[in-house]
């Protein structure tokens, strides 16, 4: 397993070809696809011939520096979930989107906060990020609160055209924050 990053309590390594059972597991359960899909699961032949090899050639796209990213618990090594690091497709290298989508035995346990304030400072002080950006349905509250933990900013809401899910009519919000603002907290 080729190691991304390392956390105090997360290994983050970029999916393989092997890893489609993972993704078929995480996006069959209906709460975490609930802000997704409405609760739909991600048909399985879906994650083996789209998403698998999307998230491999992102990989070579960006020269394995950014992707989507497995993250595993670290003394047990079970896999949780996921997290997002890149660019817009026809955005900027140094205007990122960070996300992540974990099982739901991992909710409420500071994963993504942790994950997250690790790719920040990996993103801005090792790949010349200059600024990151997140989005998320505006009634999901567990990954707004995640947003502010790590000083980023509600910069806007807006409404997509999204599939009838509940909360869809309150529409997205996207969060920022540039490397002057996460260098000034930190320096805090």
């Amino acid at each position: 397993m080729a190691v991304y990053l390392e956390t105090d309590r997360l290994t983050l390594r970029h999916f393989t070809e092997t890893d489609a059972e993972l993704l078929i597991e995480l996006d069959s359960d209906p709460d975490v696809m609930r802000y997704l899909s409405g609760g739909v699961p991600t048909p399985p032949a879906q994650i083996r011939k789209e998403t698998i090899p999307r998230l491999l050639g992102q990989y070579e796209k960006w020269n394995n520096t950014y992707g989507t990213i497995a993250a595993h618990e670290r003394t047990a090594g079970e896999f949780i979930g996921w997290f997002i690091l890149r660019p817009a497709a026809d955005g900027p290298f140094d205007e990122v989107e960070l996300g992540y989508r974990f099982r739901k035995s991992a909710w409420g346990k500071g994963f993504a906060t942790e994950g997250s304030t690790a790719l920040l400072r990996k993103g801005f002080t090792e790949l010349g990020v200059r600024m990151v950006w997140a989005e998320t349905m505006f009634v999901n509250r567990g990954s707004r609160h995640v947003m502010e933990k790590l000083g980023m900013t509600h910069v806007k809401t807006y409404h997509p055209e999204l599939p009838m899910i509940e909360g869809s009519e309150y529409g997205e919000v996207r969060y920022e924050i540039t490397r002057a603002e996460w260098e000034s907290s930190v320096l805090r």
